[in-house]
């Protein structure tokens, strides 16, 4: 392909970007809004750096990975949900999509941080959690493919795999100059049930769902509905490594706590704002002291119940900064085959802190008691399949105790 002809490939490719991104219409420039106008005035830009990028590279460009690359820094700096997908990689995201559930992994909660996959949680009992991924561990390849050069959709892809196939992961540790490489074996991963203890002479009812969906939300409200039985309890609530789950059913476990308020809203630059108000009819204990428990590891709709018994004056929370996750996706095709993951709307407390961007800070801060994982390669070649290192202990959870002593202290 001629040089001029590879040029205009891709500020076209660039140019196509910038028009759905920005929402232009047929009528062209000249009738585009401002934010419209200077979009297209990037693509004088662009012109000029792919020139250069053309004519005086070191040697003849790959245009096609040029282009990959440009479109996909382009829609990652947005981000780290939004992604580009080439003709090659949507079809196999939509053969993916299309094969529904049951789908064998290794039970990671991902999503992309300085440019990596990144753990956001790992799923108690599974091969990553064998394995001693912990929250915060950075992926810096998969099967041997950079995450750097994958978008997210393809990442949480190649998490997934048949039953009994082996996965692996190089995972960059701290103070070690190469990646560890581990190797896990694909399984149908189940969430535990919901977790309930009694503590202080049955006087506070823990309770722990791994994942906020319909079944653990429906377990949650029928242990609620039972205590009323019994008289009012002290609730601790624990959402630490709560990543998973549906923003619907967030808001309905949130609005068990709750009678009046706000629970949280949704909004984009296309979207309608939507509120979603507490309603009286769905509340369960609105009363009884409360306090919630979250981590690095609480994301998504783990956050949405945090901030609303926060922010509503709910409930007190203890433990650190969550991760920051909280938009809706859209999909859109464009016509040589490839496909946008836009975020179109973000998720916002009832203080108006948007979840993705701002994570949720707890009131009273407290750092997880993790050692740090210690491994059998002692000269850090990052090459040991088999000797992986420890999933770093627990000793005391001081998270866990400051709650139980803030409890203790409150009347009922």
């Amino acid at each position: 392909m001629p040089k001029l002809s590879k040029i205009m490939l891709l500020a076209v490719s660039v140019l196509l970007v910038v028009a759905v991104f920005v929402g232009a219409r047929s009528t062209g420039v000249s009738a585009a809004s401002e934010p419209q106008a200077d979009a297209y005035r990037q693509i004088n830009v662009y012109s000029e750096v792919l020139r250069h990028i053309q004519s005086d590279y070191v040697e003849d460009p790959n245009i096609g990975a040029v282009t990959n690359g440009a479109l996909r820094g382009l829609l990652e700096s947005l981000d780290a949900d939004s992604s580009y997908l080439t003709p090659a990689d949507y079809k196999a995201y939509k053969a993916d999509k299309a094969k529904g559930g049951g789908v064998a992994q290794v039970g990671l909660n991902v999503s992309k941080r300085y440019g990596y996959a990144t753990v956001i949680s790992v799923v108690p009992g599974s091969p990553a959690d064998r394995a001693g991924l912990i929250d915060g561990d950075i992926l810096e390849a998969i099967g041997g493919t950079d995450t750097r050069d994958m978008s997210l959709a393809m990442i949480e892809m190649m998490l997934e795999g048949a039953p009994g196939s082996e996965l692996t992961v190089g995972v960059v540790r701290p103070r070690k100059a190469v990646p560890d490489k581990l190797t896990m074996t694909r399984t149908m991963v189940t969430q535990a049930p919901l977790a309930e203890t009694l503590y202080e002479n049955s006087t506070i009812l823990y309770l722990k769902p791994g994942v906020l969906d319909k079944e653990h939300v429906a377990a949650l409200e029928t242990r609620l509905r039972s205590q009323e039985k019994y008289g009012s309890k002290k609730i601790l609530l624990d959402l630490r490594d709560v990543a998973a789950g549906d923003m619907t059913e967030a808001t309905r476990l949130a609005n068990f706590f709750l009678k009046t308020g706000t629970i949280a809203t949704l909004e984009g630059q296309k979207v309608e704002r939507v509120v979603y108000t507490a309603d009286p009819v769905k509340a369960i204990d609105a009363t009884s002291p409360m306090v919630v428990l979250v981590n690095r590891g609480t994301a998504g709709p783990g956050e949405l119940v945090a901030a609303a018994l926060m922010d509503d004056k709910r409930a007190q929370l203890i433990g650190e900064k969550t991760f920051g996750e909280g938009a809706q996706q859209k999909t859109f095709e464009l016509p040589d085959g490839a496909a946008l993951i836009l975020s179109v709307a973000k998720y916002a407390s009832p203080s108006g802190k948007k979840l993705q961007d701002d994570a949720v800070t707890p009131e009273i801060l407290v750092a997880g008691n993790f050692e740090e994982p210690t491994g059998d390669d002692e000269e850090g070649d990052g090459a040991s399949t088999t000797n992986v290192p420890a999933k770093p202990a627990v000793q005391v959870d001081d998270q866990l105790s400051k709650a139980l002593d803030l409890l203790k202290a409150k009347t009922s």
